[in-house]
């Protein structure tokens, strides 16, 4: 058992190579005793070890909680987690917390509401000073158990003494205090832990690359793309999302787009461009990352940027940049169940590239004169994709439908205006209807916009799954996601 930097070259490698191979166990943590990607409220956690067996998976204030441990990118600047990593210790009054990108390590412990660097090495030295790293974090150190009480200044969780633990609760454990119920809601009798899935790389490949498509702007495709990548996602599908627009709104609407100045941008370098720059380097898995707060469970996403404007000059002289994407794909096909691709509004080498990429089309629609009027633009451009398609050696690009989206609620528009809207598109564009509607309401705006203060307002966009589940927009949602799983054929 062993670790070398050389080893991770982007973050899922980091998970994998150095923490679960190689970290974990060298602490003495057993599989039953740490959980990934846990979600909790609104945190969403790399990594969380415990000083017992957790199986169940309960987190609670009975949770003998030990370390939060954050991977990141080893092209990542650890500084910029730094924030994120003292919310999570001080929301859940965690002693110790861990950020690494492969090429260095920090350890920081919580003392109070601040965080104190008490170690940091690089990559390399890790397993040389993996002693000194137990010592602080191992799971049979001689420092104390944490409890979430302990060290905390935070008035939502003053130091109780045994004479002020309510009756009938345990004094011989710890945690065992009250806490406020909006951090630690009863648990159910039987919880479920969120924890991201684990699927077999040997199952058989059944991914289904969706376009969401349409040469008219503001139409919704993006609301679209975002919401049925979550709620497919939530069905337990493992889903990719891939922005190829250079306005980057699917990128941000996951909560990729975190930086404020142009010298902490951390996408210029590593997004779709370099999938189709090169046939050579840059694979989904170097250029891929998770949604940060976006949906439980994350998404992965494949980030554009706006420097994708510039680059298109220099890949139209590179024929063979139409099909990368597809030879890129084909390499993954056993990792994800669905990649959904959203387009620029244009007919331009990105909007193509999707096209050739995908299995089927979604067009989202309003359903107004203006974005019908480009529908045969639309089908137009889809026949000219499929004689490329044919000559690569894949079948027509498959119609799932008009998507009607963005429509307006008004019982009386829906009365008269709507069927007469919905009449046309077979009738007149002979393109078929999707039964599936997404209406325009406040809430998919909020939910996109929404942000949280840590001393500044940072941008945190939801689903709108996670961010009103029971809001009829997200049922809208998961109609649609059901709606996609039976026409293209996969299992519910």
């Amino acid at each position: 058992m062993s670790f070398h930097p050389d080893l991770c070259r982007n973050e899922s490698e980091v998970e994998s190579k150095l923490i679960v191979s190689y970290l974990l166990p060298a602490l003495g943590y057993t599989p039953d005793s740490w959980h990934q990607e846990v979600a909790f409220i609104s945190l969403r956690l790399g990594f969380l070890a415990f000083n017992t067996p957790a199986i169940p998976f309960v987190l609670d204030a009975n949770s003998p909680m030990r370390v939060v441990i954050e991977a990141k990118s080893p092209k990542q600047n650890l500084d910029r987690n730094r924030r994120k990593l003292k919310r999570y210790l001080t929301k859940l009054q965690v002693k110790y917390g861990v950020l690494t990108n492969g090429k260095e390590m920090r350890i920081y412990e919580r003392l109070g509401d601040e965080i104190e660097l008490v170690f940091q090495c690089r990559g390399g030295e890790i397993e040389a000073r993996i002693e000194e790293i137990n010592a602080l974090i191992g799971k049979d150190s001689r420092n104390p158990k944490q409890t979430l009480d302990s060290r905390s200044t935070d008035s939502n969780f003053p130091h109780l003494g045994a004479e002020s633990i309510p009756e009938g609760v345990s004094k011989d454990i710890p945690f065992s205090i009250p806490f406020p119920e909006e951090l630690f809601p009863e648990t159910p009798i039987q919880p479920k832990p969120v924890v991201e899935q684990n699927f077999n790389n040997q199952r058989k490949a059944t991914l289904k690359v969706i376009a969401v498509y349409h040469n008219k702007g503001g139409v919704g495709k993006t609301t679209v793309a975002v919401n049925l990548a979550a709620a497919l996602r939530k069905r337990g599908k493992k889903v990719l999302l891939i922005d190829i627009d250079a306005q980057s709104n699917s990128t941000f609407a996951t909560g990729l787009l975190k930086f404020i100045f142009e010298e902490d941008d951390n996408l210029r370098d590593n997004n779709v461009y370099h999938l189709l720059e090169s046939g050579e380097f840059c694979f989904i898995s170097d250029v891929a990352r998770k949604s940060e707060g976006f949906n439980n469970p994350e998404i992965e996403v494949i980030p554009s940027h706006i420097t994708l404007i510039e680059g298109q000059y220099k890949l139209n002289q590179i024929g063979a940049s139409k099909t990368r994407l597809v030879t890129k794909l084909s390499r993954v096909e056993k990792e994800y169940d669905f990649v959904i691709i959203d387009t620029p509004p244009s007919r331009d080498l990105y909007a193509e590239v999707a096209l050739i990429a995908a299995d089927h089309l979604i067009i989202p629609s309003d359903l107004k004169p203006f974005a019908n009027q480009g529908l045969p633009s639309v089908t137009q451009f889809i026949s000219q994709v499929d004689e490329f398609r044919e000559m690569i050696g894949k079948k027509p690009l498959n119609i799932l439908g008009v998507l009607p989206s963005k429509i307006s609620p008004n019982p009386k528009f829906l009365q008269y205006s709507f069927p007469k809207q919905k009449r046309v598109i077979p009738g007149r564009y002979g393109i078929p209807l999707m039964d599936s509607i997404i209406y325009e309401r406040v809430l998919l705006s909020q939910c996109t916009n929404h942000t949280s203060a840590l001393g500044e307002e940072i941008p945190e966009p939801k689903s709108i799954l996670e961010y009103s589940p029971e809001s009829l927009s997200s049922g809208e949602f998961q109609a649609l996601a059901l709606e996609v799983l039976t026409k293209t054929g996969i299992d519910l």
